[in-house]
């Protein structure tokens, strides 16, 4: 396993806590500026006044393929890791965009 991989799905654990524990606090606990920015700039919707866990665990699942049917599913755990995954090229390439 890579080690990008397995940096993932630690991330993974951690975000799975606190969104099952504290939904509600703050999206910057588990996201950094750089990551914020970008979930920012790709949502799909209105941006809601607090950004929160739940919020960014929702804007990462989108990134990752999750289609949000009639009925709201449970967000599994392989599209939690692609969209974590897309979420880190996504970063390096906005950080990659900012520095030319």
């Amino acid at each position: 396993m890579s080690q990008r991989r397995l940096i993932v799905k630690v991330e993974l654990l951690q975000v799975t806590y606190l969104h099952r524990t504290q939904p509600d606090a703050e999206a910057s606990e588990i996201l950094n500026s750089v990551q914020l920015q970008v979930l920012k700039a790709k949502a799909r919707q209105k941006l809601p006044t607090i950004l929160t866990v739940a919020w960014a665990v929702e804007a990462v699942a989108y990134l990752g393929g999750y289609l949000e049917h009639r009925r709201k599913t449970a967000i599994g755990i392989q599209v939690q890791e692609r969209g974590w995954l897309k979420l880190h090229d996504l970063c390096e390439g906005w950080k990659l965009a900012r520095n030319t």
